[in-house]
């Protein structure tokens, strides 16, 4: 029998803690509840990309949403740039490795914040915010 242990990471969503994911988001954004922990490797699955940005994944499921671009941007990598290359098979998931899909770093001594689609800088989902892509 395989014994797996739980452990935190500094990523967490923070709009809707404890919130119980309904499964239709679940299914939407191509997860599973016996998923054990999330890795950025998911992030360079087309497949998974496509649900992740998917409209029922993208624009009704903010707490995955928010989950993802914090875990995106760990890895320099902005939520919004990959949805826009996955949607375009053409340039595919290669363009994402590239440079021109990371975010850049703030500028030594700037302050600047990247938040999630419809997450304002205080951390609150406006509805009205959610730009479909």
């Amino acid at each position: 029998m395989q014994e797996f242990s739980c452990c935190t990471s500094d990523i967490e969503a923070e709009n809707l803690k404890d919130w119980v994911e309904t499964d239709e988001c679940i299914k939407a954004c191509g997860l599973t509840r016996s998923t054990v922990g999330i890795s950025s490797d998911s992030l360079l699955d087309p497949r998974f990309a496509q649900k992740l940005c998917s409209p029922p994944c993208y624009q009704e499921c903010p707490n995955i949403v928010d989950l993802y671009f914090n875990l995106a941007a760990g890895e320099g990598v902005f939520l919004p740039k990959l949805c826009q290359a996955s949607s375009n098979a053409r340039r595919g998931m290669e363009e994402i490795k590239s440079s021109s899909a990371a975010a850049a770093g703030p500028a030594s001594g700037s302050a600047a914040v990247a938040c999630a689609p419809g997450q304002s800088e205080t951390g609150f989902v406006s509805g009205a915010a959610m730009a479909p892509l």
